[in-house]
């Protein structure tokens, strides 16, 4: 391995590799909380549906459109006061949290936003005939029924938030994407580059393989 690859510490990419995968797997944990509150909210408060406010959805669908329009390196940098502010440093894995969250809540959030609007409304109207409270009406049927696109969104952010950790990873945050940069591109050290990438290939790829498998087994369609 040491003859191809003469310039890489494994030690040091199976550390970096580590920073990747708990940077990307506390960020999705979250996401995936705030993104359904977000998309609910956003959905609920619609036109015609149960708790319509056209200023509320209209103030978080701003702020939505607004966090993921901003490029993401771009978001990092406008996020380093309130990073250093909430964890008293913009250097390593756990300070790029914050813009990693902010950044991907959003778009999951339009996701989530998305997969209830596909849902059936007579399914809805049923629930509701019935007597089924709104907190009943959005665990029994919102949720349940929205589960693959759910599923199927986080696994789209996921990816996404790799990505991110990547970028995040060149401007000190740690992780496959620091080691490529520093090492890498800076030392012109290929091989670095080479199998910091393939590794990221090879998180992305069971992400999708593990997000598609579990989409497959819910979706009842």
């Amino acid at each position: 391995m040491a003859k191809y690859f003469p310039n890489v510490d494994w030690q040091i990419m199976w550390e970096a590799t580590n920073q990747t995968l708990f940077m990307t797997g506390i960020s999705v944990l979250v996401t995936f909380v705030l993104g359904i509150i977000l998309g609910m909210l956003l959905f609920l408060t619609g036109k015609d549906n149960m708790w319509e406010n056209k200023l509320i959805n209209t103030v978080i669908g701003a702020i939505v459109n607004i966090f993921r329009s901003i490029p993401f390196i771009i978001l990092i940098v406008l996020l380093i006061p309130f990073t250093v502010f909430l964890l008293g440093t913009m250097i390593g894995e756990t300070a790029a949290l914050p813009a990693l969250i902010v950044g991907a809540a959003p778009f999951y959030a339009r996701m989530v936003e998305i997969g209830l609007r596909e849902i059936d409304k007579g399914v809805i109207e049923a629930a509701k005939s019935m007597g089924a409270s709104t907190w009943t009406i959005i665990w029994k049927v919102l949720l349940p029924e929205s589960l693959p696109a759910l599923v199927s969104g986080i696994t789209v952010t996921a990816i996404a938030l790799v990505g991110y950790t990547a970028m995040a990873g060149a401007i000190g945050a740690g992780g496959l994407g620091n080691l490529a940069y520093n090492y890498g591109y800076q030392r012109n050290q290929n091989d670095v580059t080479v199998v910091a990438t393939v590794i990221i290939l090879l998180i992305v790829f069971v992400i999708q393989f593990i997000g598609d498998t579990i989409t497959a087994k819910i979706d009842k369609r």
